[in-house]
């Protein structure tokens, strides 16, 4: 098959409007209007709004070709015009001819043209305002979401993220967002490849074969019956070496001493390649070819029943994996500028911050292939949300039709990656549907029960019957019974944030699987000055509420902030002190739910990036600086972990002024091993006052069984003073003595700590950089004039020490280094 690009000549133009300008295929309408100088940066200051007028036009794009394959079309039996995610609601002419109405940006559309074309052909598409479908169908139906996004989102399959959400803009873009093609047929064409694969003792890899098995989808389109044609397929090892070339697709292969697929920390990440080649018999012309890469592996959702309740845990190769990992957003809302390069980075931050799990959350778009290219190739298991999300549908046979096109197409297409590790129905909608939010009452409840419950799990089941479906996140299996329960299925906890809970709240619960849990803060400064001006840089200013989508947050963070930190002086010490919080309030989450692994079994926090420049739940912001909270993640996703749970003022008071009888003052410590090794460690801790003098040391050595987490002590100080003394602990390797896990604990906030100075100095060599402590430092912060240094560490706590980091990005000029000491 012969495919032909058609991204070259595009214009556009407003429809009211008589002037065309230069457009970019791929592409979207607001990155061609800010290219022509007819559109502000959306995303500077308030611009926002006056972008959102501009989407309530319709606009029309243009291209003039020349068909190379005219003069032979005879030679195709035919011809499709082929649209990858056209977004959204738009009408196609070829020559003037009416090829179709389109409605859905996670479809691709194609349509037969052969008897179209022509030597010189104009092709058109106009696109309609979704902001004004939208409203003309909600006036029709008034089906209700978010209160976020802006009213009518459900009834048009469109990332929902761009009418908003509690972290995003209401920049409803539209375009040409991933290509447009000619695709020749000549006589057949290969619709469809699934690859599976039967493990015969995964449990036991010296003895494991694993037989592949293929099925493959034939378009005939020459009518001729007494044509035939052969599949066949090769199988590459990921060494490069054939394993078998050209068998049969009716033939299974065993693959013997196979390499296995492991999530990231786990083992290594092999890919096979297989070719599948559609030939013409009497010619002996190959027609069609796929090629997919797979990683051989078994993937599962155990939920066994235990003495809890009900288990949800990955289950890779017969190895149930402690989930550790993060929900993804789309990364921009200019989709245009999302590319591999960009997507690699971001995925390879995760990797590096020993992420095995990465949710995709179903209010964005299916992910490009790009992103489960690289997934598969780092390891990073996917939960795979459809695209449904905070919101009720009326499942009408158009709608049902509709979708169902939607999930066979994506289904199909990510299937056979070794990353897919489940399907999931939607985000958060078994919960408030449940609930009656948003009007789900009567049918508009059955309807939820009819898609999520019947329709979809019987598509998933014939189409990838390999792959783990399930109805809701969060879901205790359906029915909308308890979704949150704490004993079966995965959860949301929101208390910590929403509810104004204390960061110890998470100690209460033992979630099976908490797939979302999150707190606030804001990015970078040098991200906020790229769309402030220096009179905006008050986070209660009028444009700083602007790129502040949850309402009460900036009042919630500085609530937060009062409990724990001295007061504020600068916008930069909001900044550091909302991202310290951020990174607290998760590391208590995370190394609560390691210390119960078994019980627990995953732990993915609400959110890794962000779609625009914002104060937001995201670990790296839109620009991909990493806030305080994804340098905590790398060391409390670390895959051998000491974790401290202590007991002081946090857990006991909320006011200085609070009558108790004894604060107790406690310590326990825990080594989480989530390594498929026993490993033989020291747990080091010492009692120390604010000059980081040791009072007392104390160490012990065990063996930590391999996806195991052990007690190691409890200690109780009933004399110290809370505002003087404090913990350090560390974990050391027995055998070459290496320190792989470290951390301080506090008995009282910060702000009531009596810190020292600790004359914080630092020394660049090469690409490291070293900082000296004279005493306790507790939060050390490096940084550069443009806040785009990447370090192998940061935020880190010095005991009157020094620790050296390496420089993984950025340049070293102008550092300044900082803790929450305050000289008064």
């Amino acid at each position: 098959m012969t495919k032909l690009l058609l991204h070259d000549n595009w214009k556009f133009r407003r429809t009211d409007e008589s002037k065309f300008y230069d457009a970019t295929v791929p592409g979207s309408v607001f990155q061609d209007l800010i290219d022509n100088g007819l559109m502000e940066d959306p995303y500077y200051r308030d611009n926002e709004d006056k972008a959102r007028e501009l989407m309530k036009y319709d606009y029309e794009y243009v291209t003039d070709f020349t068909s190379d394959i005219y003069g032979s079309s005879e030679n195709f039996s035919q011809i499709f015009l082929r649209f990858v995610m056209i977004d959204t609601v738009a009408d196609i002419y070829l020559n003037d001819a009416l090829l179709g109405n389109v409605m859905n940006m996670h479809r691709t559309y194609e349509f037969p043209v052969k008897e179209l074309l022509k030597e010189k052909n104009t092709l058109k598409v106009v696109f309609h305002s979704p902001v004004n479908y939208i409203k003309e169908q909600f006036k029709k139906d008034p089906l209700l979401g978010t209160e976020d996004c802006t009213r009518g989102f459900p009834h048009l399959r469109k990332a929902h993220y761009m009418f908003g959400w509690d972290w995003g803009p209401r920049l409803a873009d539209c375009g040409l967002q991933r290509g447009v093609y000619l695709d020749c047929v000549e006589k057949a064409r290969l619709s469809d490849v699934y690859i599976r694969q039967y493990h015969s003792a995964v449990d036991n890899p010296l003895n494991n074969i694993v037989t592949l098995k293929l099925s493959a989808c034939e378009e005939i389109f020459t009518g001729n019956t007494e044509e035939k044609s052969t599949i066949k397929y090769t199988v590459t090892a990921p060494d490069g070496t054939i394993l078998v070339k050209d068998i049969l697709l009716s033939e299974s292969y065993d693959i013997t001493s196979p390499l296995l697929w492991w999530p990231n920390g786990y083992g290594e990440q092999p890919l096979y390649t297989v070719e599948v080649t559609l030939s013409d018999d009497s010619t002996g012309k190959v027609l069609d070819s796929v090629t997919k890469r797979i990683g051989l592996r078994t993937m599962e959702i155990s939920t066994d029943k235990d003495q809890y309740g009900s288990e949800f845990a990955h289950k890779v190769n017969g190895v149930k994996i402690f989930a550790m990992g993060a929900d993804y957003i789309p990364q921009d809302n200019i989709l245009s500028r999302v590319n591999k390069e960009r997507t690699r980075t971001l995925l390879k931050h995760c990797a590096d911050s020993h992420f095995n799990c990465i949710r995709v959350w179903g209010g964005g778009y299916y992910p490009e292939d790009d992103f489960f290219d690289i997934c598969d190739e780092l390891g990073l298991v996917v939960w795979q949300d459809l695209m449904f999300a905070c919101a009720v549908y009326r499942l009408t046979e158009e709608f049902e039709n509709n979708i169902t096109e939607e999930i066979i197409q994506n289904v199909k297409r990510i299937r056979n990656h070794a990353s897919l590790g489940l399907w999931c129905g939607n985000n958060e909608m078994e919960l408030f549907v449940g609930q009656e939010h948003w009007g789900a009452k009567n049918t508009l409840k059955s309807d939820y029960v009819k898609m999520y419950e019947y329709l979809f799990p019987k598509l998933l089941k014939d189409l990838d019957p390999e792959t783990f479906y399930w109805c809701a996140s969060p879901s205790s299996g359906g029915g909308f019974d308890d979704p949150n329960d704490e004993n079966r299925g995965d959860a949301h906890y929101w208390e910590v944030w929403h509810g104004n809970q204390p960061f110890t709240a998470y100690r209460q619960f033992h979630f099976r699987y908490l797939s979302e849990f999150g707190f606030q803060s804001f990015p970078s400064l040098k991200t906020i000055e790229t769309f402030t001006k220096p009179k905006d840089r008050n986070i209660f200013s009028y444009v700083m509420e602007k790129h502040q989508r949850n309402n009460a947050a900036n009042g919630k963070i500085m609530n937060y902030m009062s409990q724990t930190y001295l007061y504020p002086e600068s916008i930069g010490d909001v900044v550091y002190y909302s991202q310290l919080l951020q990174a607290e309030a998760i590391k208590y989450g995370v190394e609560h739910f390691r210390r119960n692994r078994g019980r627990c079994m995953g732990t993915v926090y609400w959110q890794l990036n962000d779609c625009w420049p914002v104060a937001s739940w995201a670990s790296i912001d839109y620009y991909g600086r990493w806030k305080a909270l994804q340098y905590y993640a790398k060391r409390f996703f670390a895959p051998l972990l000491i974790s401290c749970e202590e007991r002081g003022f946090l857990d006991q008071c909320v006011s200085v002024n609070d009558e108790i009888d004894e604060l107790v003052k406690s310590i326990k410590l825990y080594v989480s091993n989530e390594t498929m090794e026993d490993r033989d460690v020291i747990a080091i801790w010492q009692l120390r006052d604010n000059t980081s003098k040791i009072i007392r040391n104390e160490s012990a050595l065990l063996t930590v069984e391999a996806l195991k987490s052990e007690f190691v002590c409890e200690k109780n100080f009933e004399d110290i003073d809370i505002h003087k003394n404090y913990v350090s602990y560390s974990l050391m390797d027995n055998d070459t003595e290496e320190i792989l896990s470290e951390g301080t604990v506090l008995f009282c906030p910060p702000k009531h700590f009596e810190f020292v100075d600790p004359e914080l100095t630092f020394e660049v060599n090469g690409d490291e950089i070293t900082v000296n402590s004279a005493s306790y430092a507790k939060s050390v912060e490096i940084m550069n004039d443009n806040d785009d240094l990447l370090l192998s560490d940061n935020y880190f706590d010095l005991n009157g020490e020094s620790k050296t980091v390496k420089i993984l990005g950025g340049k070293a000029e102008n550092i300044k280094v900082r803790s929450v000491y305050r000289k008064f």
